[in-house]
Parts: structure tokens; sequence; C-alpha cells
């Protein structure tokens, strides 16, 4: 197990307004005095922000130079959601490509992306958790929505802060720091759902240090019998240990064993309304470990410093079935034979990064400057087991790989305050890294590649009015090729890592009772891996190029009598290849309209909502091929994918400071619709029930 790298970033944040297609209000005493001594906890916690938020609750008072959005606990609490693609659906610019209810796997595409692909970053208290960011950028963990107390989406140059893959976007999930005392959640629904969660916590006398535990384990036999088992455990702790210093370690685990697959079910199953686990007998195994180490210290006044130090393994068992195809097509679904592969591949990720951050004067203007060093190692371990239905899980090792990279990033922005209305802060970050392949079952053959991506960027932020911030940007991000790619025949494809020049330009604010904002964004690809090259010892190439023009809405009102109104849209005329043999095509899972809707009303003790979400049609590869396979068809189906819309109907009653009853309906239409394209039909969970109680100590 070879590593050495490091990432920080994390989260410190508290609740804020942000024109969300669900926010709700939470207004008794007992739920402000929770929200008190959680923000006591998270306190002593350190952290690095991945977004800074002046000002109390005020919706446009961001350092941010790009789109912001905050999804704070009560607001997941009221959707009541079984992953955290349940929460990304119903932000402006995300589009999920579902496999199933829980998620187990995360799809998102930003701004026009394809949610099939991993251009965003993915971070968990400012922690990447893809498990290859550099040999695969493959999302085999998705971090559970049980343990998130508050959800990030940070788009535009103020995500230069982070990297790599930032072209879209950066999602963080602020996970639960436990309050003082003991927290029991409960839920049980359709498809035979059955969860419990527990969050307990305390504090020194003098509040200087803590610790908690939050677990969670669910099980379900799942729509269309997906059945899975899961168990997540998490442990933090934190400590002063000087006034200015503070300590804090977070220790996880996570266990979940899935019976999905790559297979969806046939075209004619489909249209007939037939409902099965099309592969019965394929598992999706899942274990990961993690630790994460923060320290702040406050060097003074004007001056801190942040560390965080982090590991992760995950391993990611994957077994499935081959398939009579002839037999299969007879049949009208998936016919089996008796071999059986397990894609078997085991990551491990070790990281360090600090960020120094001061505050001082340039020239005559005040300015904020941060100045970040990043190294990180990954590795990662590949087998490929052929064995029989006779001899489950056990049989010759058909290929074994070893893929491993190292990358140092740096980075430094600095915020100048020009006047007392308009803001610059300019920035650049580099990356550098090296990727190796060993190919141990040919004679240990190996290949190796190194690159070096410079990225600047600027952006602005302008106080239009006390209630008003215009902002604005532009950057470049890039996303690396996998070693996969980059050492393709285990040849150095001599690849750079796929550039994006990035634009975009919005408003945000609130008014009396409305709050708003609008972004408009460009994405300019110039070099995207592609197969084929001009010299023949090669068989990639940075020859692609795909734009993306885009537009994003979000506009929400308070009514005086306890009703809640807010919306958003996303508006995505472009998104296309530019050139190849699919230039002028689309790019696959990337519709042209997304949009959200929820009502929400708080009467007493009861709190309800009804939420709306609308996905236009989209392709779902990049042939733009309209017709669905018929048959049994390999490799990855394409097809026009269907607009559909879904509501979703939940409510809450506060019985007393302790006591909480939930329920949901989710899919209250029953809306039968296509939410993805692999080796067949993934169909989207029909309608569900779900019922649930809290109760705090």
């Amino acid at each position: 197990m070879k590593l050495r790298s490091l990432s920080l970033l994390t989260i410190a944040l508290s609740a804020a307004l942000s024109p969300l297609a669900f926010a709700t209000e939470q207004s008794t005493d007992a739920q402000n005095d929770s929200a008190q001594t959680n923000a006591k906890s998270k306190q002593l916690m350190p952290s690095i922000e991945v977004i800074r938020v002046t000002g109390d609750r005020v919706s446009h008072a961001y350092n941010e130079t790009g789109t912001v959005v905050l999804i704070n606990r009560q607001q997941i609490e009221a959707i009541q959601p079984l992953s955290t693609e349940d929460i990304l659906r119903r932000i402006p610019g995300i589009n999920i490509k579902g496999e199933e209810e829980t998620s187990i796997v995360a799809n998102f595409g930003l701004r026009g992306l394809s949610a099939s692909e991993s251009k965003s970053l993915l971070l968990e208290d400012g922690v990447p958790v893809a498990p290859g960011l550099f040999i695969g950028n493959d999302r085999y963990f998705n971090p559970r929505i049980q343990r998130v107390d508050t959800v990030e989406v940070l788009k535009g140059s103020a995500s230069l802060r982070y990297g790599p893959s930032t072209i879209g976007g950066v999602v963080n999930y602020i996970t639960k720091t436990p309050d003082d005392g003991v927290k029991l959640a409960a839920r049980v629904g359709a498809f035979n759902l059955r969860e419990a969660t527990l969050e307990a916590g305390g504090r020194s006398a003098d509040d200087a240090s803590f610790a908690g535990v939050v677990i969670s384990h669910s099980s379900s036999d799942g729509f269309m019998d997906k059945g899975y088992e899961m168990t997540d455990a998490m442990v933090k702790a934190g400590t002063q240990l000087k006034t200015n210093q503070r300590v804090g370690i977070k220790l996880s685990y996570h266990s979940n064993d899935a019976n999905i697959s790559y297979r969806g079910i046939l075209l004619e199953a489909y249209n007939n309304g037939e409902r099965y686990n099309p592969a019965p007998d394929d598992w999706y195994l899942t274990d990961r470990v993690a630790i994460d180490l923060n320290h702040e210290w406050l060097i003074s006044d004007t001056v801190t410093m942040k560390t965080l130090l982090y590991w992760s393994e995950v391993s990611r068992d994957y077994w499935r079935y081959g398939v009579d195809t002839a037999a299969s097509n007879s049949a009208g679904r998936w016919v089996y034979t008796d071999n059986l592969t397990g894609n078997n591949r085991s990551f491990d990720r070790i990281g360090i990064e600090s960020r120094l951050a001061w505050s001082h004067q340039l020239g005559n203007l005040l300015a904020d400057s941060e100045f970040g060093l990043r190294i990180m190692s990954e590795e990662s371990d590949d087998k490929q087991i052929r064995a029989t239905r006779a001899n489950d899980r056990t049989g010759n090792n058909a290929r074994h790989l070893q893929d491993s990279a190292t990358s140092y990033a740096g980075y430094l922005q600095t915020r100048i305050a020009v006047t007392d209305q308009l803001s610059l802060t300019p920035g650049i970050r580099i990356e550098s890294y090296q990727q190796e392949r060993v190919v141990f079952t040919q004679s240990n053959a190996n290949a190796k590649t190194t690159n070096t991506e410079v990225l600047p960027g600027v952006g602005f932020t302008y106080e239009l009015s006390n209630n008003a911030q215009l902002y604005g940007g532009i950057y470049r991000a890039f996303s690396p090729a996998s070693n996969g790619v980059a050492l393709d025949g285990l040849t150095d494809q001599q690849l750079d890592g796929e550039r994006s020049t990035n634009y975009e330009m919005g408003v945000r604010g609130d008014t009396g009772q409305w709050r708003y904002e609008v972004a408009a964004f460009t994405m300019d690809f110039a070099n995207q891996v592609v197969t084929g090259n001009s010299d023949p010892n090669l068989s990639q190439s940075n020859a692609g190029a795909t734009e993306h023009h885009g537009m994003e809405f979000a506009l929400g009102y308070d009514f005086d009598n306890g009703w809640v109104w807010d919306t958003n849209a996303t508006w995505i005329p472009k998104s296309e290849f530019l050139t190849g043999s699919f230039a002028g095509n689309r790019l696959p899972y990337a519709p042209k309209v997304l949009a959200n809707m929820s009502l929400t009303y708080q009467y007493d003790k009861l709190s309800t909502a009804l939420s709306v979400h609308h996905r236009g049609e989209q392709f779902g590869t990049p042939d733009n091929r309209v017709d669905i396979p018929s048959n049994a068809a390999g490799g990855i189906w394409g097809g026009l994918l269907p607009a559909y819309t879904l509501f979703d109907l939940t409510a809450q009653y506060q019985v007393n400071e302790q006591l909480q009853f939930v329920g949901a309906i989710k899919n209250l239409t029953d809306e039968s619709y296509i939410s993805g394209l692999r080796q067949g039909i993934y169909v989207g969970p029909e309608r569900s029930v779900e019922v649930g109680v809290r109760y705090a100590f």
C-alpha cells in the first residue's frame, strides 16, 4: 500500500437562506435552541471552509465569486431523502442519472456536463471521496445522507481553490457534529425499507472539547428487488490545545452489500409494466474506512493556518454473471450463463493540505489572501476473477494490475477590496501529477506519464445595494485523463488534462419577502480526450472540443401566513460536440431543461411540503440515437430518454421538544419513467410511502 497525499478543505458554515427549490422554515423555540447548540459543537471542530459566508442568514452575502447553494440540516430533514442525490436533483444546474433509489454510486452532472462522467469534484468535509481522482475518478463511494448536516454546491471561478475536476463545480457534504445528548431516528417504508440512526455526543464543562458518534443501519428489498444492507458509522472528537489552536479527528466506516448490476430491463418488459431485478445474482459490495485529522492555528489576529491530513481505503467487488445473448432475445429478458466475473478493485489514498490565510494591505487597499499546498497519493489494485456458479466468488485471476498517481498542487488567491462595493479576486492554481500502471499478469509490464496544469482565474463581487450582489468571473479548470486512457496500451499517450475555460456572471439578493438569483455561464472545452491520433504510435489525443451555454434561475417568496414558495430552473440550450464524428450532437445526459418547485406550509407544530421536479428529455449516448434498443443489445445503450415530472409530499409533526413524527409519499402520481440507460433500462422508483420518528433525549 503506497500512499502519500493530502487534501484540505473542510467545513464550516451556518445555516443560511438560499434560493432553493425546497426551502422550509423551522421556527419553534426547540429547533432554534438545537441549532445554536449544534453551532457550538461545530465550532470546536477545526475546518477549512469550502464556502465562506459573511453576514447572518443573508442570501447574497458571500465572498465567493461564483454561484453558491447551501442546504442546511432542517431543509434536508424536511425532504426526508434516502440519498444525497435526492437533495442534489433539487439544486439548479444539477442533473442526476439515477440507477437505484439509494444512489450507491454517485451519478450527477453540472451545467450540461454528462451525468455519466466525473468532471465535478465531490468532497466530504473538504476531503475528496471519489476513490481515484487521478487514476480513475470513478465515484464508487457516495457519502450517506444519514451522516450529512449541510450540503454545499459551489460553481464558477470560486472553485479555483479546489481540484482537480472542478469544471462543473464542487459539491461538499458537511457531516454532522453530534450535540450534547442522544438522538434516535427510525423509518420504515415501501420495499420493506428499515432504517435506524443514532446520534450521541457530549462536550466538556468548559466547552473546550467534544466527542460524538453517528451510526446508521438500513436495509431494503429495494424497488424491483434491488435490495441492499448498509451500515455507516462515524466518530468525531475535537479539543482546544491552546487558546489559539484546535485539533479534530473524524473516523468513519461504511459497508454496503447491494443486489445491483449494470443491467436494466429490456424495452418490451418496460413497456409492458414489468418491474423485476434484471440481474438477480449480481452483487456490488463496498467497504470504506477513512480517517481525517484537522488542525487550526490562529497565529495572530490576522493570520490563520489550517491543515488537514486524510487517509482512506475503499474496496469495491462487483460480481456479474455472463449473458447468453441469443437466449435473452428469445426469452425477452436477460438469460445468464454459469460464468461469473468479479471486477474487484481496492483504492488507497493519503493526502495532506495546508492553507495559510492572512488579512493585509495591498498598497492602500484592504486584502485577504490564501495560499495552499497539497500532496496526495493514490493507488488502486485491480483484479478480474473468473469464477463459476458452482464456485461462487472464487477462481482464477485473469487480470491483475496496479494504478497509482502522486500529485502536487499549490494555489494563491487574493480578495482585494477595491471600493466598499467592489472586490476583485485573482488567483492561480498549479497541479502537477505523475501516473503509473503496472500489469502483473503481463510480466510486470509498466508505463508512466507526467503532466502539469496551470489554471489562472479572476472573479469579482459588487454590492449593488444592501440587498443585492453582482458576481462573476473567468477561470480555467481541468479534469485529468485516467490511467487507463493516459497509459492506453501501456504507452504514454502524451495527454494533457481535459481543459475548459469557464465564464460566469450572475446577481443574487433579497428584498422584503422575495429572494432571487440569476446566473449565466459558458464552458468552452478545447482539448477533450478522443480516440485516435495522427501519430501511429499513439491511440489517444487531445483533439475533442465541446461547448456549453446556459442560465440558472431561482426565486422564492415567504408569505406572512406560514406559506413559503420556492422555484428554480436550469436552461442549457447548448451542450454540444464541436469536433469529431459527433460534431453537432448534444452531450449525453445533459437535458436542456431542469426545473423544481416547492410549496411549504407551517402551522403550529405541523410542517408540510409539496415539491415538484421536472427533467427534460436527454440522450443516452454521444451518437444521439433516438430509438432505445428493442433486444438484448450489448455495450452501453443509447436512446432518447423522455422527459418526466415527479411530485413528492412530505410532512413533519413536532409533538414536543423531544418527539417528532415524519412521513412522505414519493412519486405521488406514480409516474413511470426511465431514469437512465446502461446495458438495459433503469426504471425510476414507483410511488412509495415512508413513515418515521425522531426522538431526542
